[in-house]
Parts: structure tokens; C-alpha cells; sequence
């Protein structure tokens, strides 16, 4: 009988991490690491409004769900958001309750992120951060988009545990946004394994007025990777 107790298995393969891969997305595998408006403008009594006809307008299943401004059908994130960093398990997380996000804490469940690219990076972090605490794990098909694997995980919720890994936020890139689905590639500098860094690119759909994060049960949509340098990436960290 072959002894399987010495190889890696694959964390892609188990439900477990499906879960956690939503929220922690840092895993150590074989050795190596595979895992944010001016309020008045200048008097002119011919101004036009300050939203351009041409501007999208949120209506419908497009509007936040906890009432959060913004929406855009194109990023307009060409620089790193200044921001308010808030300690979410061992994860120092964006927090912008009435602009991007998130508009709302549920005993530590952080949901409802701006219809905007803004609000998408703010969702890909806080996701990550969320999971860092365990008490959170059995609610993580909250933060699903609908899918086979969040019934399977509403359906059978079960306690677990938070990575051992420490990670924080290095920089991102927004590497596609649309109204509907957006993919952000947030670069993470893991403390606990020498400041590796490690690109993680989460999914993102817009669905019930929230950004929910895409994934199968064959794992996230793009596999995790190290980095070498921030190359290519927008610096942005809280701490």
C-alpha cells in the first residue's frame, strides 16, 4: 500500500481550501509559495452639473446594496487609493465605509464594496483579510458568487481553521474591469516566509448589489504566483 503521507497534496483539489483560498489565498506548497471628489466646484453661473450626461448611471440591480455612491463601467484607478487601513484579523484591510467600502461589518463579516474598480480592489483585500480569522471560515460562502460551490458550502458549513501565513498588501493592478466582472491582481508581501512576494488575481462579479468573488471547485479562476519585484504593480500598503 503506497504511503502518500510524504507528498504535498494539493490544496486546489480540497473543499477546505476552496474556502480559504476566497479569503487567505496564501499557502505554502512543496516549499515554494504559491499564494483606494471635491465636494464643491468654483462658482460659474453657466457650470453644467457635475455628472456628464455621458456618465453611467447606477439603477437597478447595479446599485450597492447598502447604498454606497459610485459606479463605473470602466476603471478610472490609475493611482493608489489614499485610504484608511483597519487591522481585520492579522490583515490590514482598506476601510472607506462610505465610499468604496465596505458599507457593512456583520461581527466581523465585511461586505458591500462601491459598484466601482475602486471598490473592487477595497473587496479583493478584504476578502483576504476576513479569512485570516477563523471565526469567519463557516460564513465564507457569503462572499461566493452563486455557484455550485457556494450551495455546497452553505449547504454543509463547517468550523475551520485561518492560515498560519501572514501576509499584507504590497500593491495591485487592476488587470480587467466592466460593470459586471472585474479581475484585480493584488500583490501580497507573506511576513511569515521571509517577505516573499506573491501575486494573487482574484475574480470579482457584481451580483445582489456586491462584489462577490468567483470561484470553482477546481480553485480560483487564476492560480496564484511568486514575484520577484513589484514591477508592473501600483504600490499601495497599510503598514
Amino acid at each position: 500500500m503506497s504511503d502518500d503521507s510524504t507528498q504535498p497534496s494539493s490544496p486546489f483539489a480540497s473543499r477546505g481550501f476552496i474556502a480559504a483560498a476566497i479569503v487567505i489565498g496564501v499557502i505554502l506548497l512543496a516549499g515554494v509559495i504559491v499564494l483606494v471628489t471635491a465636494l464643491t466646484a468654483p462658482h460659474d453661473p453657466v457650470a453644467k452639473p457635475t455628472s456628464s450626461p455621458s456618465s453611467p448611471v447606477a439603477s437597478g440591480d447595479d446599485k450597492s446594496v447598502c447604498g454606497l455612491q459610485g459606479f463605473e463601467t470602466e476603471s478610472s484607478l490609475t493611482a493608489a487609493p489614499a485610504t484608511k487601513w483597519e487591522l481585520v484579523g492579522t490583515v490590514a484591510a482598506p476601510t472607506d465605509p462610505s465610499g468604496a467600502g465596505p458599507g457593512r461589518d456583520d461581527a466581523g463579516l465585511r461586505t458591500c464594496y462601491a459598484h466601482t474598480a475602486e471598490g473592487a480592489l477595497f473587496a479583493a483585500v478584504g476578502y483576504l483579510a476576513v479569512g485570516s480569522d477563523a471565526r469567519n471560515v463557516p460564513r465564507l460562502y457569503e462572499l461566493l458568487a452563486d455557484g455550485p460551490v457556494r450551495d455546497e458550502l452553505q449547504a454543509t458549513p463547517s468550523p475551520g481553521d485561518a492560515s498560519s501565513d501572514r501576509l499584507q498588501v504590497a500593491g495591485f493592478k487592476i488587470n480587467a474591469y466592466s460593470a459586471s466582472e472585474a479581475t484585480v491582481d493584488v500583490a501580497w508581501q507573506v511576513t511569515s516566509s521571509g517577505s516573499q512576494l506573491v501575486s494573487f488575481p482574484t475574480v470579482l462579479r457584481w451580483e445582489h448589489g456586491d462584489w462577490k468573488v468567483v470561484i470553482d471547485k477546481n480553485g480560483p479562476p487564476f492560480a496564484p504566483s511568486p514575484l520577484t519585484s513589484l514591477g508592473g504593480y501600483t504600490p499601495w500598503a497599510g503598514v
